[in-house]
């Protein structure tokens, strides 16, 4: 598995060690496969401040993509970059088509602890090209969950998926986390992602870069939203909301929806 592949552990630490917890998110299947995999994950990568921070993200995802599928009863979902994340699981969408998408390395290692049926399926793929999107039936509508994702795509690789994406469905729900483009620059030394060998990273600041044709920037979210902030006590709560969910974090990283109709 590659660098950028290994960066799937760190989410998947976040996500079960907040579950272990009870914030933000229940995960038993992270629970579950960090206590088989137990990658040797380094420094930064290991804080409990990020486990935080990438449990309140996943909550987030979570959160929109329910309400998307509540709102599109005929939808497919494609979570593009999903690593070893449980997400069909915690938002139940047992009568949606789901595809998990990732790397050939990852989804390998994803088929060990999960199992496809008719309406759940893993898909094989770099997403830098658009062969993986002959495996996907077209579709009217897709919701497209990219968490994790954007920051080790260029923009031309960026606007290329989306223009493949654009040219397979009708219409689009997309939400994706990016860098801004301070972060990218700051990241070479200090992001978590180094522990695991990542010193490449890229970054957005105008979120109508991503704009193409019909596929338009709708809304910026919240990326720690105060709901799951204070569901952390005390003098953790006051450290977190200073670290991640202050002025300065929120000019780091950004949390963009956009659609084709």
């Amino acid at each position: 598995m590659n660098n950028v592949n290994k960066t799937l552990y760190i989410p998947l630490y976040g996500k079960s060690y907040v579950s272990k917890k009870g914030v933000f998110i229940d995960d038993k299947k992270a629970e579950e496969i960090w206590e088989q995999e137990g990658f040797a994950l380094k420094g930064k990568s290991k804080s409990k401040w990020l486990a935080y921070y990438m449990g309140i993200r996943s909550a987030v995802f979570d959160e929109w993509t329910k309400a998307q599928l509540a709102d599109s009863p005929s939808a497919v979902v494609l979570h593009i970059g999903c690593g070893m994340d449980s997400r069909v699981l915690r938002v139940d969408a047992k009568t949606h088509p789901w595809y998990d998408v990732d790397f050939p390395d990852v989804i390998t290692e994803r088929e060990r602890y999960y199992t496809q049926t008719e309406s759940y399926q893993m898909r094989a793929g770099d997403i830098r090209t658009d062969e993986w999107l002959h495996a996907i039936p077209r579709a009217e509508h897709a919701v497209i969950i990219m968490e994790g994702v954007s920051m080790y795509l260029t923009l031309d690789d960026l606007r290329r998926l989306i223009g493949n994406l654009s040219k397979h469905f009708t219409k689009i729900s997309l939400l994706t986390d990016c860098y801004s483009v301070l972060a990218a620059k700051l990241s070479k030394h200090k992001n978590p992602v180094n522990d695991v060998g990542v010193t490449l990273v890229h970054g957005l600041d105008d979120p109508k870069a991503l704009e193409l044709d019909a596929f338009t920037f709708v809304e910026e979210h919240d990326m720690t939203p105060n709901r799951y902030v204070e569901q952390l006590q005390g003098m953790e709560r006051r450290i977190f909301k200073k670290l991640y969910a202050g002025k300065f974090a929120k000019k780091l990283y950004r949390l963009w929806e956009y659609k084709k109709d």
